[in-house]
């Protein structure tokens, strides 16, 4: 060091022009260089990337490039400055909690265009493997953004001399009383966070709860309330809390539906129940549409008021609504052409008034 402050008294004394300026240049210089030759080399990244099977390294360098460049441009006006301001120790401290801020936001700043890299990555329409659940995705993706830019507020007040052992300290009395304050706001939070984990629904899912008048698709989970859009195109806005106090079905994740009609034919054509019954099973077991592996029952079921009644049960392969409804009329429709193949008939409501026969009364008894 002492030889170093020599050679700088020597070249004080002997250059004809001030050595600050010479350093300066020279650093300014160095690093224009240092910015040319990381473009080309990032440049070289993005093609090597575009031939390669993997879009993760494309992804890792495109967060990496803008940060790594300014990176170098804080270095240089750091290094420029201490060289202007070399005797001032209140502004060198200054400087240099500066610098250690600009790198902890320059780090932050990366993390943050890689963690929305991947994100957008994971979400990509035309990746193999995309992640089906969107929202789980999103959410994970912005949680661990919060995360991050809170622990680089801490370590900027570190930076600073900010005691942070003191500072979370206060915060955990203070949080305290925010938590009673803010308990609502807290539990539709947590219950967000549930949501993401046990993943009961997730956007466009159709949902229903029987405990409370709540049916429609889910379009959108935040993390203080869901948006479901019902069947009429109202947007239902729930809190997240609800969900843990209530019942919920996810018909979207049926593996069938299930079609489950009594028929009765009339009485006049008992004769042609047994036949009926076994037509229309083999018919469900030849459908296309109908899941054959499911439980399959066509049975004589009982007597009716007014009808000798059968009942069918089986299950669609698929559980598309409206797909649902074509297959269960086209169903329909063959078991009423077995009906009326056997010359029977579909039975409606009928009463029998039974009237007794009361015998005239005679001439002479009605003269007496």
């Amino acid at each position: 060091m002492e030889q170093l402050n020599d050679a700088s008294h020597w070249l004080h004394q002997y250059l004809p022009f001030d050595l600050n300026l010479l350093q300066g240049a020279m650093i300014l210089l160095l690093g224009l260089a240092v910015h040319l030759a990381l473009r080309a080399l990032v440049n070289r990244l993005h093609r090597m990337a575009e031939h390669s099977e993997h879009r993760w390294d494309d992804v890792v360098v495109t967060a990496l490039a803008p940060p790594l460049r300014l990176v170098i441009w804080v270095f240089v006006v750091f290094m420029m400055l201490r060289i202007f301001t070399d005797t001032d120790d209140a502004l060198l401290k200054f400087l240099n909690e500066m610098y250690d801020t600009a790198l902890v936001l320059l780090l932050t700043w990366f993390l943050i265009r890689l963690i929305r890299g991947v994100e957008e990555e994971l979400l990509r329409p035309d990746r193999e493997g995309q992640s089906s659940d969107r929202a789980a995705v999103h959410a994970t993706a912005q949680l661990v953004r919060i995360s991050l830019w809170v622990v680089a507020g801490i370590l900027i007040l570190q930076t600073l001399g900010v005691s942070v052992s003191g500072l979370l300290a206060f915060g955990g009395i203070g949080g305290i009383a925010v938590g009673f304050a803010a308990k609502d706001l807290l539990a539709n939070f947590f219950g967000g966070l549930s949501i993401y984990l046990d993943r009961p629904f997730t956007t466009g899912d159709w949902v229903r709860s029987p405990d409370r008048q709540i049916e429609g698709t889910v379009e959108y989970i935040g993390w203080r309330l869901t948006r479901i859009r019902t069947f009429d195109q109202r947007p239902l806005y729930v809190p997240n809390s609800i969900f843990s106090q209530i019942a919920l079905e996810n018909p979207s994740r049926m593996l069938n539906r299930r079609i489950y009609e009594t028929i009765g034919i009339r009485y006049q054509d008992a004769g042609a129940m047994a036949a009926i019954v076994d037509e229309v099973k083999a018919m469900l077991a030849n459908h296309e549409a109908i899941d054959t592996g499911r439980t399959l029952i066509v049975n004589f079921v009982s007597f009716g008021p007014s009808s000798l009644d059968f009942f069918v049960y089986t299950f669609t392969r698929t559980t598309q609504w409206v797909e649902y409804h074509a297959i269960k009329q086209d169903v329909m429709l063959r078991i009423l052409d077995i009906i009326h193949r056997h010359g029977a008939d579909v039975a409606f409501p009928t009463q029998t008034l039974h009237l007794e026969h009361v015998a005239p009364e005679q001439d002479g008894e009605n003269a007496q």
